[in-house]
């Protein structure tokens, strides 16, 4: 039948039937379906490239924002605010070079301010350049500050980079044992008949040794690193009311023993954070003694730092019996010892003294004004050695702390509002009540601890 047609139709029908056999031809399927697979895997593996790029990018800021509001905490304790911001962004460039990641933080991107979830709960980071207790930290990587974070593949998308910022909140930390409590890296002994008022604080790090009919309100806090070293009578919990409910485990971080020298030595020229307000002339006012000395009131001229030097490591500085000082830093290496009936209102007195009785004191010495914890009249004490008063001893609102011991006997008159710091070991006799103000409204040295808050 082929035969009969003409040769033009017979090539017409030859390539029709080609077609038809390519039509149905399934050799070759997946060729387009590859296509659109590779391209598929293509869009895919750019998104997975340019996030994964993103998330590194943002965890590297989010890491250099941290360390910086970290630095800028730390040396706002003690330095001016230009200075603390000068160490974070120079912390800041070693983390992320300014020539590769452009100006990715400023000096306005740090903010010190107050940390109070109590007043604002959705907002509690308030600023106040004159604080020192919290920081906030905004880096950014921006196309305003012409570093952003570019794309790799998203860009053929249109996407070409990402605006990133990351934010680190820091804030100190004043744990209530050092603010108001007991506190020592050795052993805390309690001997019998004592009474802790609500709330209070008491911490060893080593361990606490107590003995029978010691009374502990509700919220009391007794706490050492293994609460089996805990050293009480046979009797148990019985003739100690209350201490089973105090007991804590854990260990407390007390930084600034191991920084005494640097705070003596700068409240002994004057440019201390920690000098008190009263203090109206910052020149020191230069005492030299030889040999033993008393010095009365007329030697302290208020509003002024008193640095009294001894030519021997012996020699001791005593304040007269009924001495009543006021509103003075006093800085010596001199052995101290307060007299009888002797009082300090808003005094610092400091000892490089490392000796086992560097300050001394006789009976009824009143550190602090017992004002029923109203804000003020309380006293600093610090020194390299040992603290040893005698009894009937009253401490309001004020704070000693010893890189020694600290040892005082029986009959005290009253423990109200204050800190007790030993780094060896506190000694705290019998007959004693120990009361908490709850308001910490006095000026104190502290060191404090740091911690994350966003």
């Amino acid at each position: 039948m082929s035969a009969l047609l003409p040769p033009r139709t017979v090539r017409q029908n030859r390539r029709a039937a080609r077609t038809r056999a390519f039509l149905r031809s399934e050799r070759g399927f997946f060729t387009p379906f590859s296509l659109y697979t590779l391209v598929a895997i293509l869009l895919l593996s750019g998104l997975a490239l340019d996030f994964a790029h993103h998330y590194a990018a943002r965890t590297q800021l989010q890491v250099a924002a941290d360390s910086a509001a970290h630095a800028a905490l730390v040396h706002r304790q003690r330095h001016d605010i230009d200075t603390a911001r000068s160490r974070a962004l120079e912390l800041h460039a070693l983390n992320m070079p300014p020539d590769r990641f452009g100006a990715s933080l400023t000096a306005e991107d740090i903010e010190f301010g107050v940390w109070d979830p109590a007043a604002d709960p959705e907002n509690p980071f308030r600023p106040d350049a004159a604080a020192r207790s919290a920081v906030r930290v905004t880096p950014r990587q921006t196309g305003s500050r012409s570093n952003e974070v570019r794309t790799f593949l998203l860009r053929f998308a249109g996407i070409e980079s990402f605006d990133l910022a990351a934010q680190a909140v820091h804030a100190t930390i004043r744990p209530p044992c050092i603010t108001e409590g007991l506190a020592a890296e050795g052993q805390i002994r309690i001997r019998s008949n004592n009474e802790f008022g609500p709330d209070y604080c008491v911490h060893s790090n080593d361990h606490v040794w107590l003995r029978n009919n010691n009374e502990f309100a509700e919220g009391v806090r007794v706490s050492m690193p293994n609460l089996a070293d805990l050293d009480m009578p046979g009797s148990g919990f019985g003739n100690n009311p209350g201490l089973e409910k105090a007991l804590r485990e854990g260990r407390l971080t007390i930084p600034f023993l191991d920084e005494l020298e640097e705070i003596i030595d700068d409240l002994r020229v004057g440019q201390s954070p920690f000098l008190p307000e009263i203090i109206t002339n910052p020149v020191p006012a230069i005492h030299n003694v030889s040999g033993s000395q008393s010095l009365t009131n007329a030697a302290f001229a208020e509003g002024r730092i008193h640095d009294i030097r001894c030519t021997n490591g012996n020699n001791t500085l005593s304040l007269p019996g009924h001495s009543v000082l006021r509103d003075v830093v006093i800085v010596t290496n001199c052995r101290v010892n307060l007299g009888t009936h002797s009082k300090l209102h808003n005094v610092t007195l400091a000892s490089t003294n490392p000796n086992g009785n560097a300050i001394t004191g006789q009976a009824w010495v009143d550190i602090g004004l017992d004002d029923n914890c109203a804000p003020g009249g309380g006293s600093r004490i610090i020194t390299l050695g040992d603290f040893n008063l005698t009894a009937n001893m009253g401490l309001f609102g004020s704070q000693i702390i010893a890189r020694g011991d600290v040892d005082f006997t029986a009959n005290m008159r009253g423990i109200e509002g204050a800190s007790i710091i030993a780094g060896g070991s506190i000694d705290a006799t019998s007959n004693n009540r120990f009361g908490n103000c709850g308001v910490d409204n006095e000026e104190r040295f502290v060191v404090p601890s740091f911690r994350m808050r966003q």
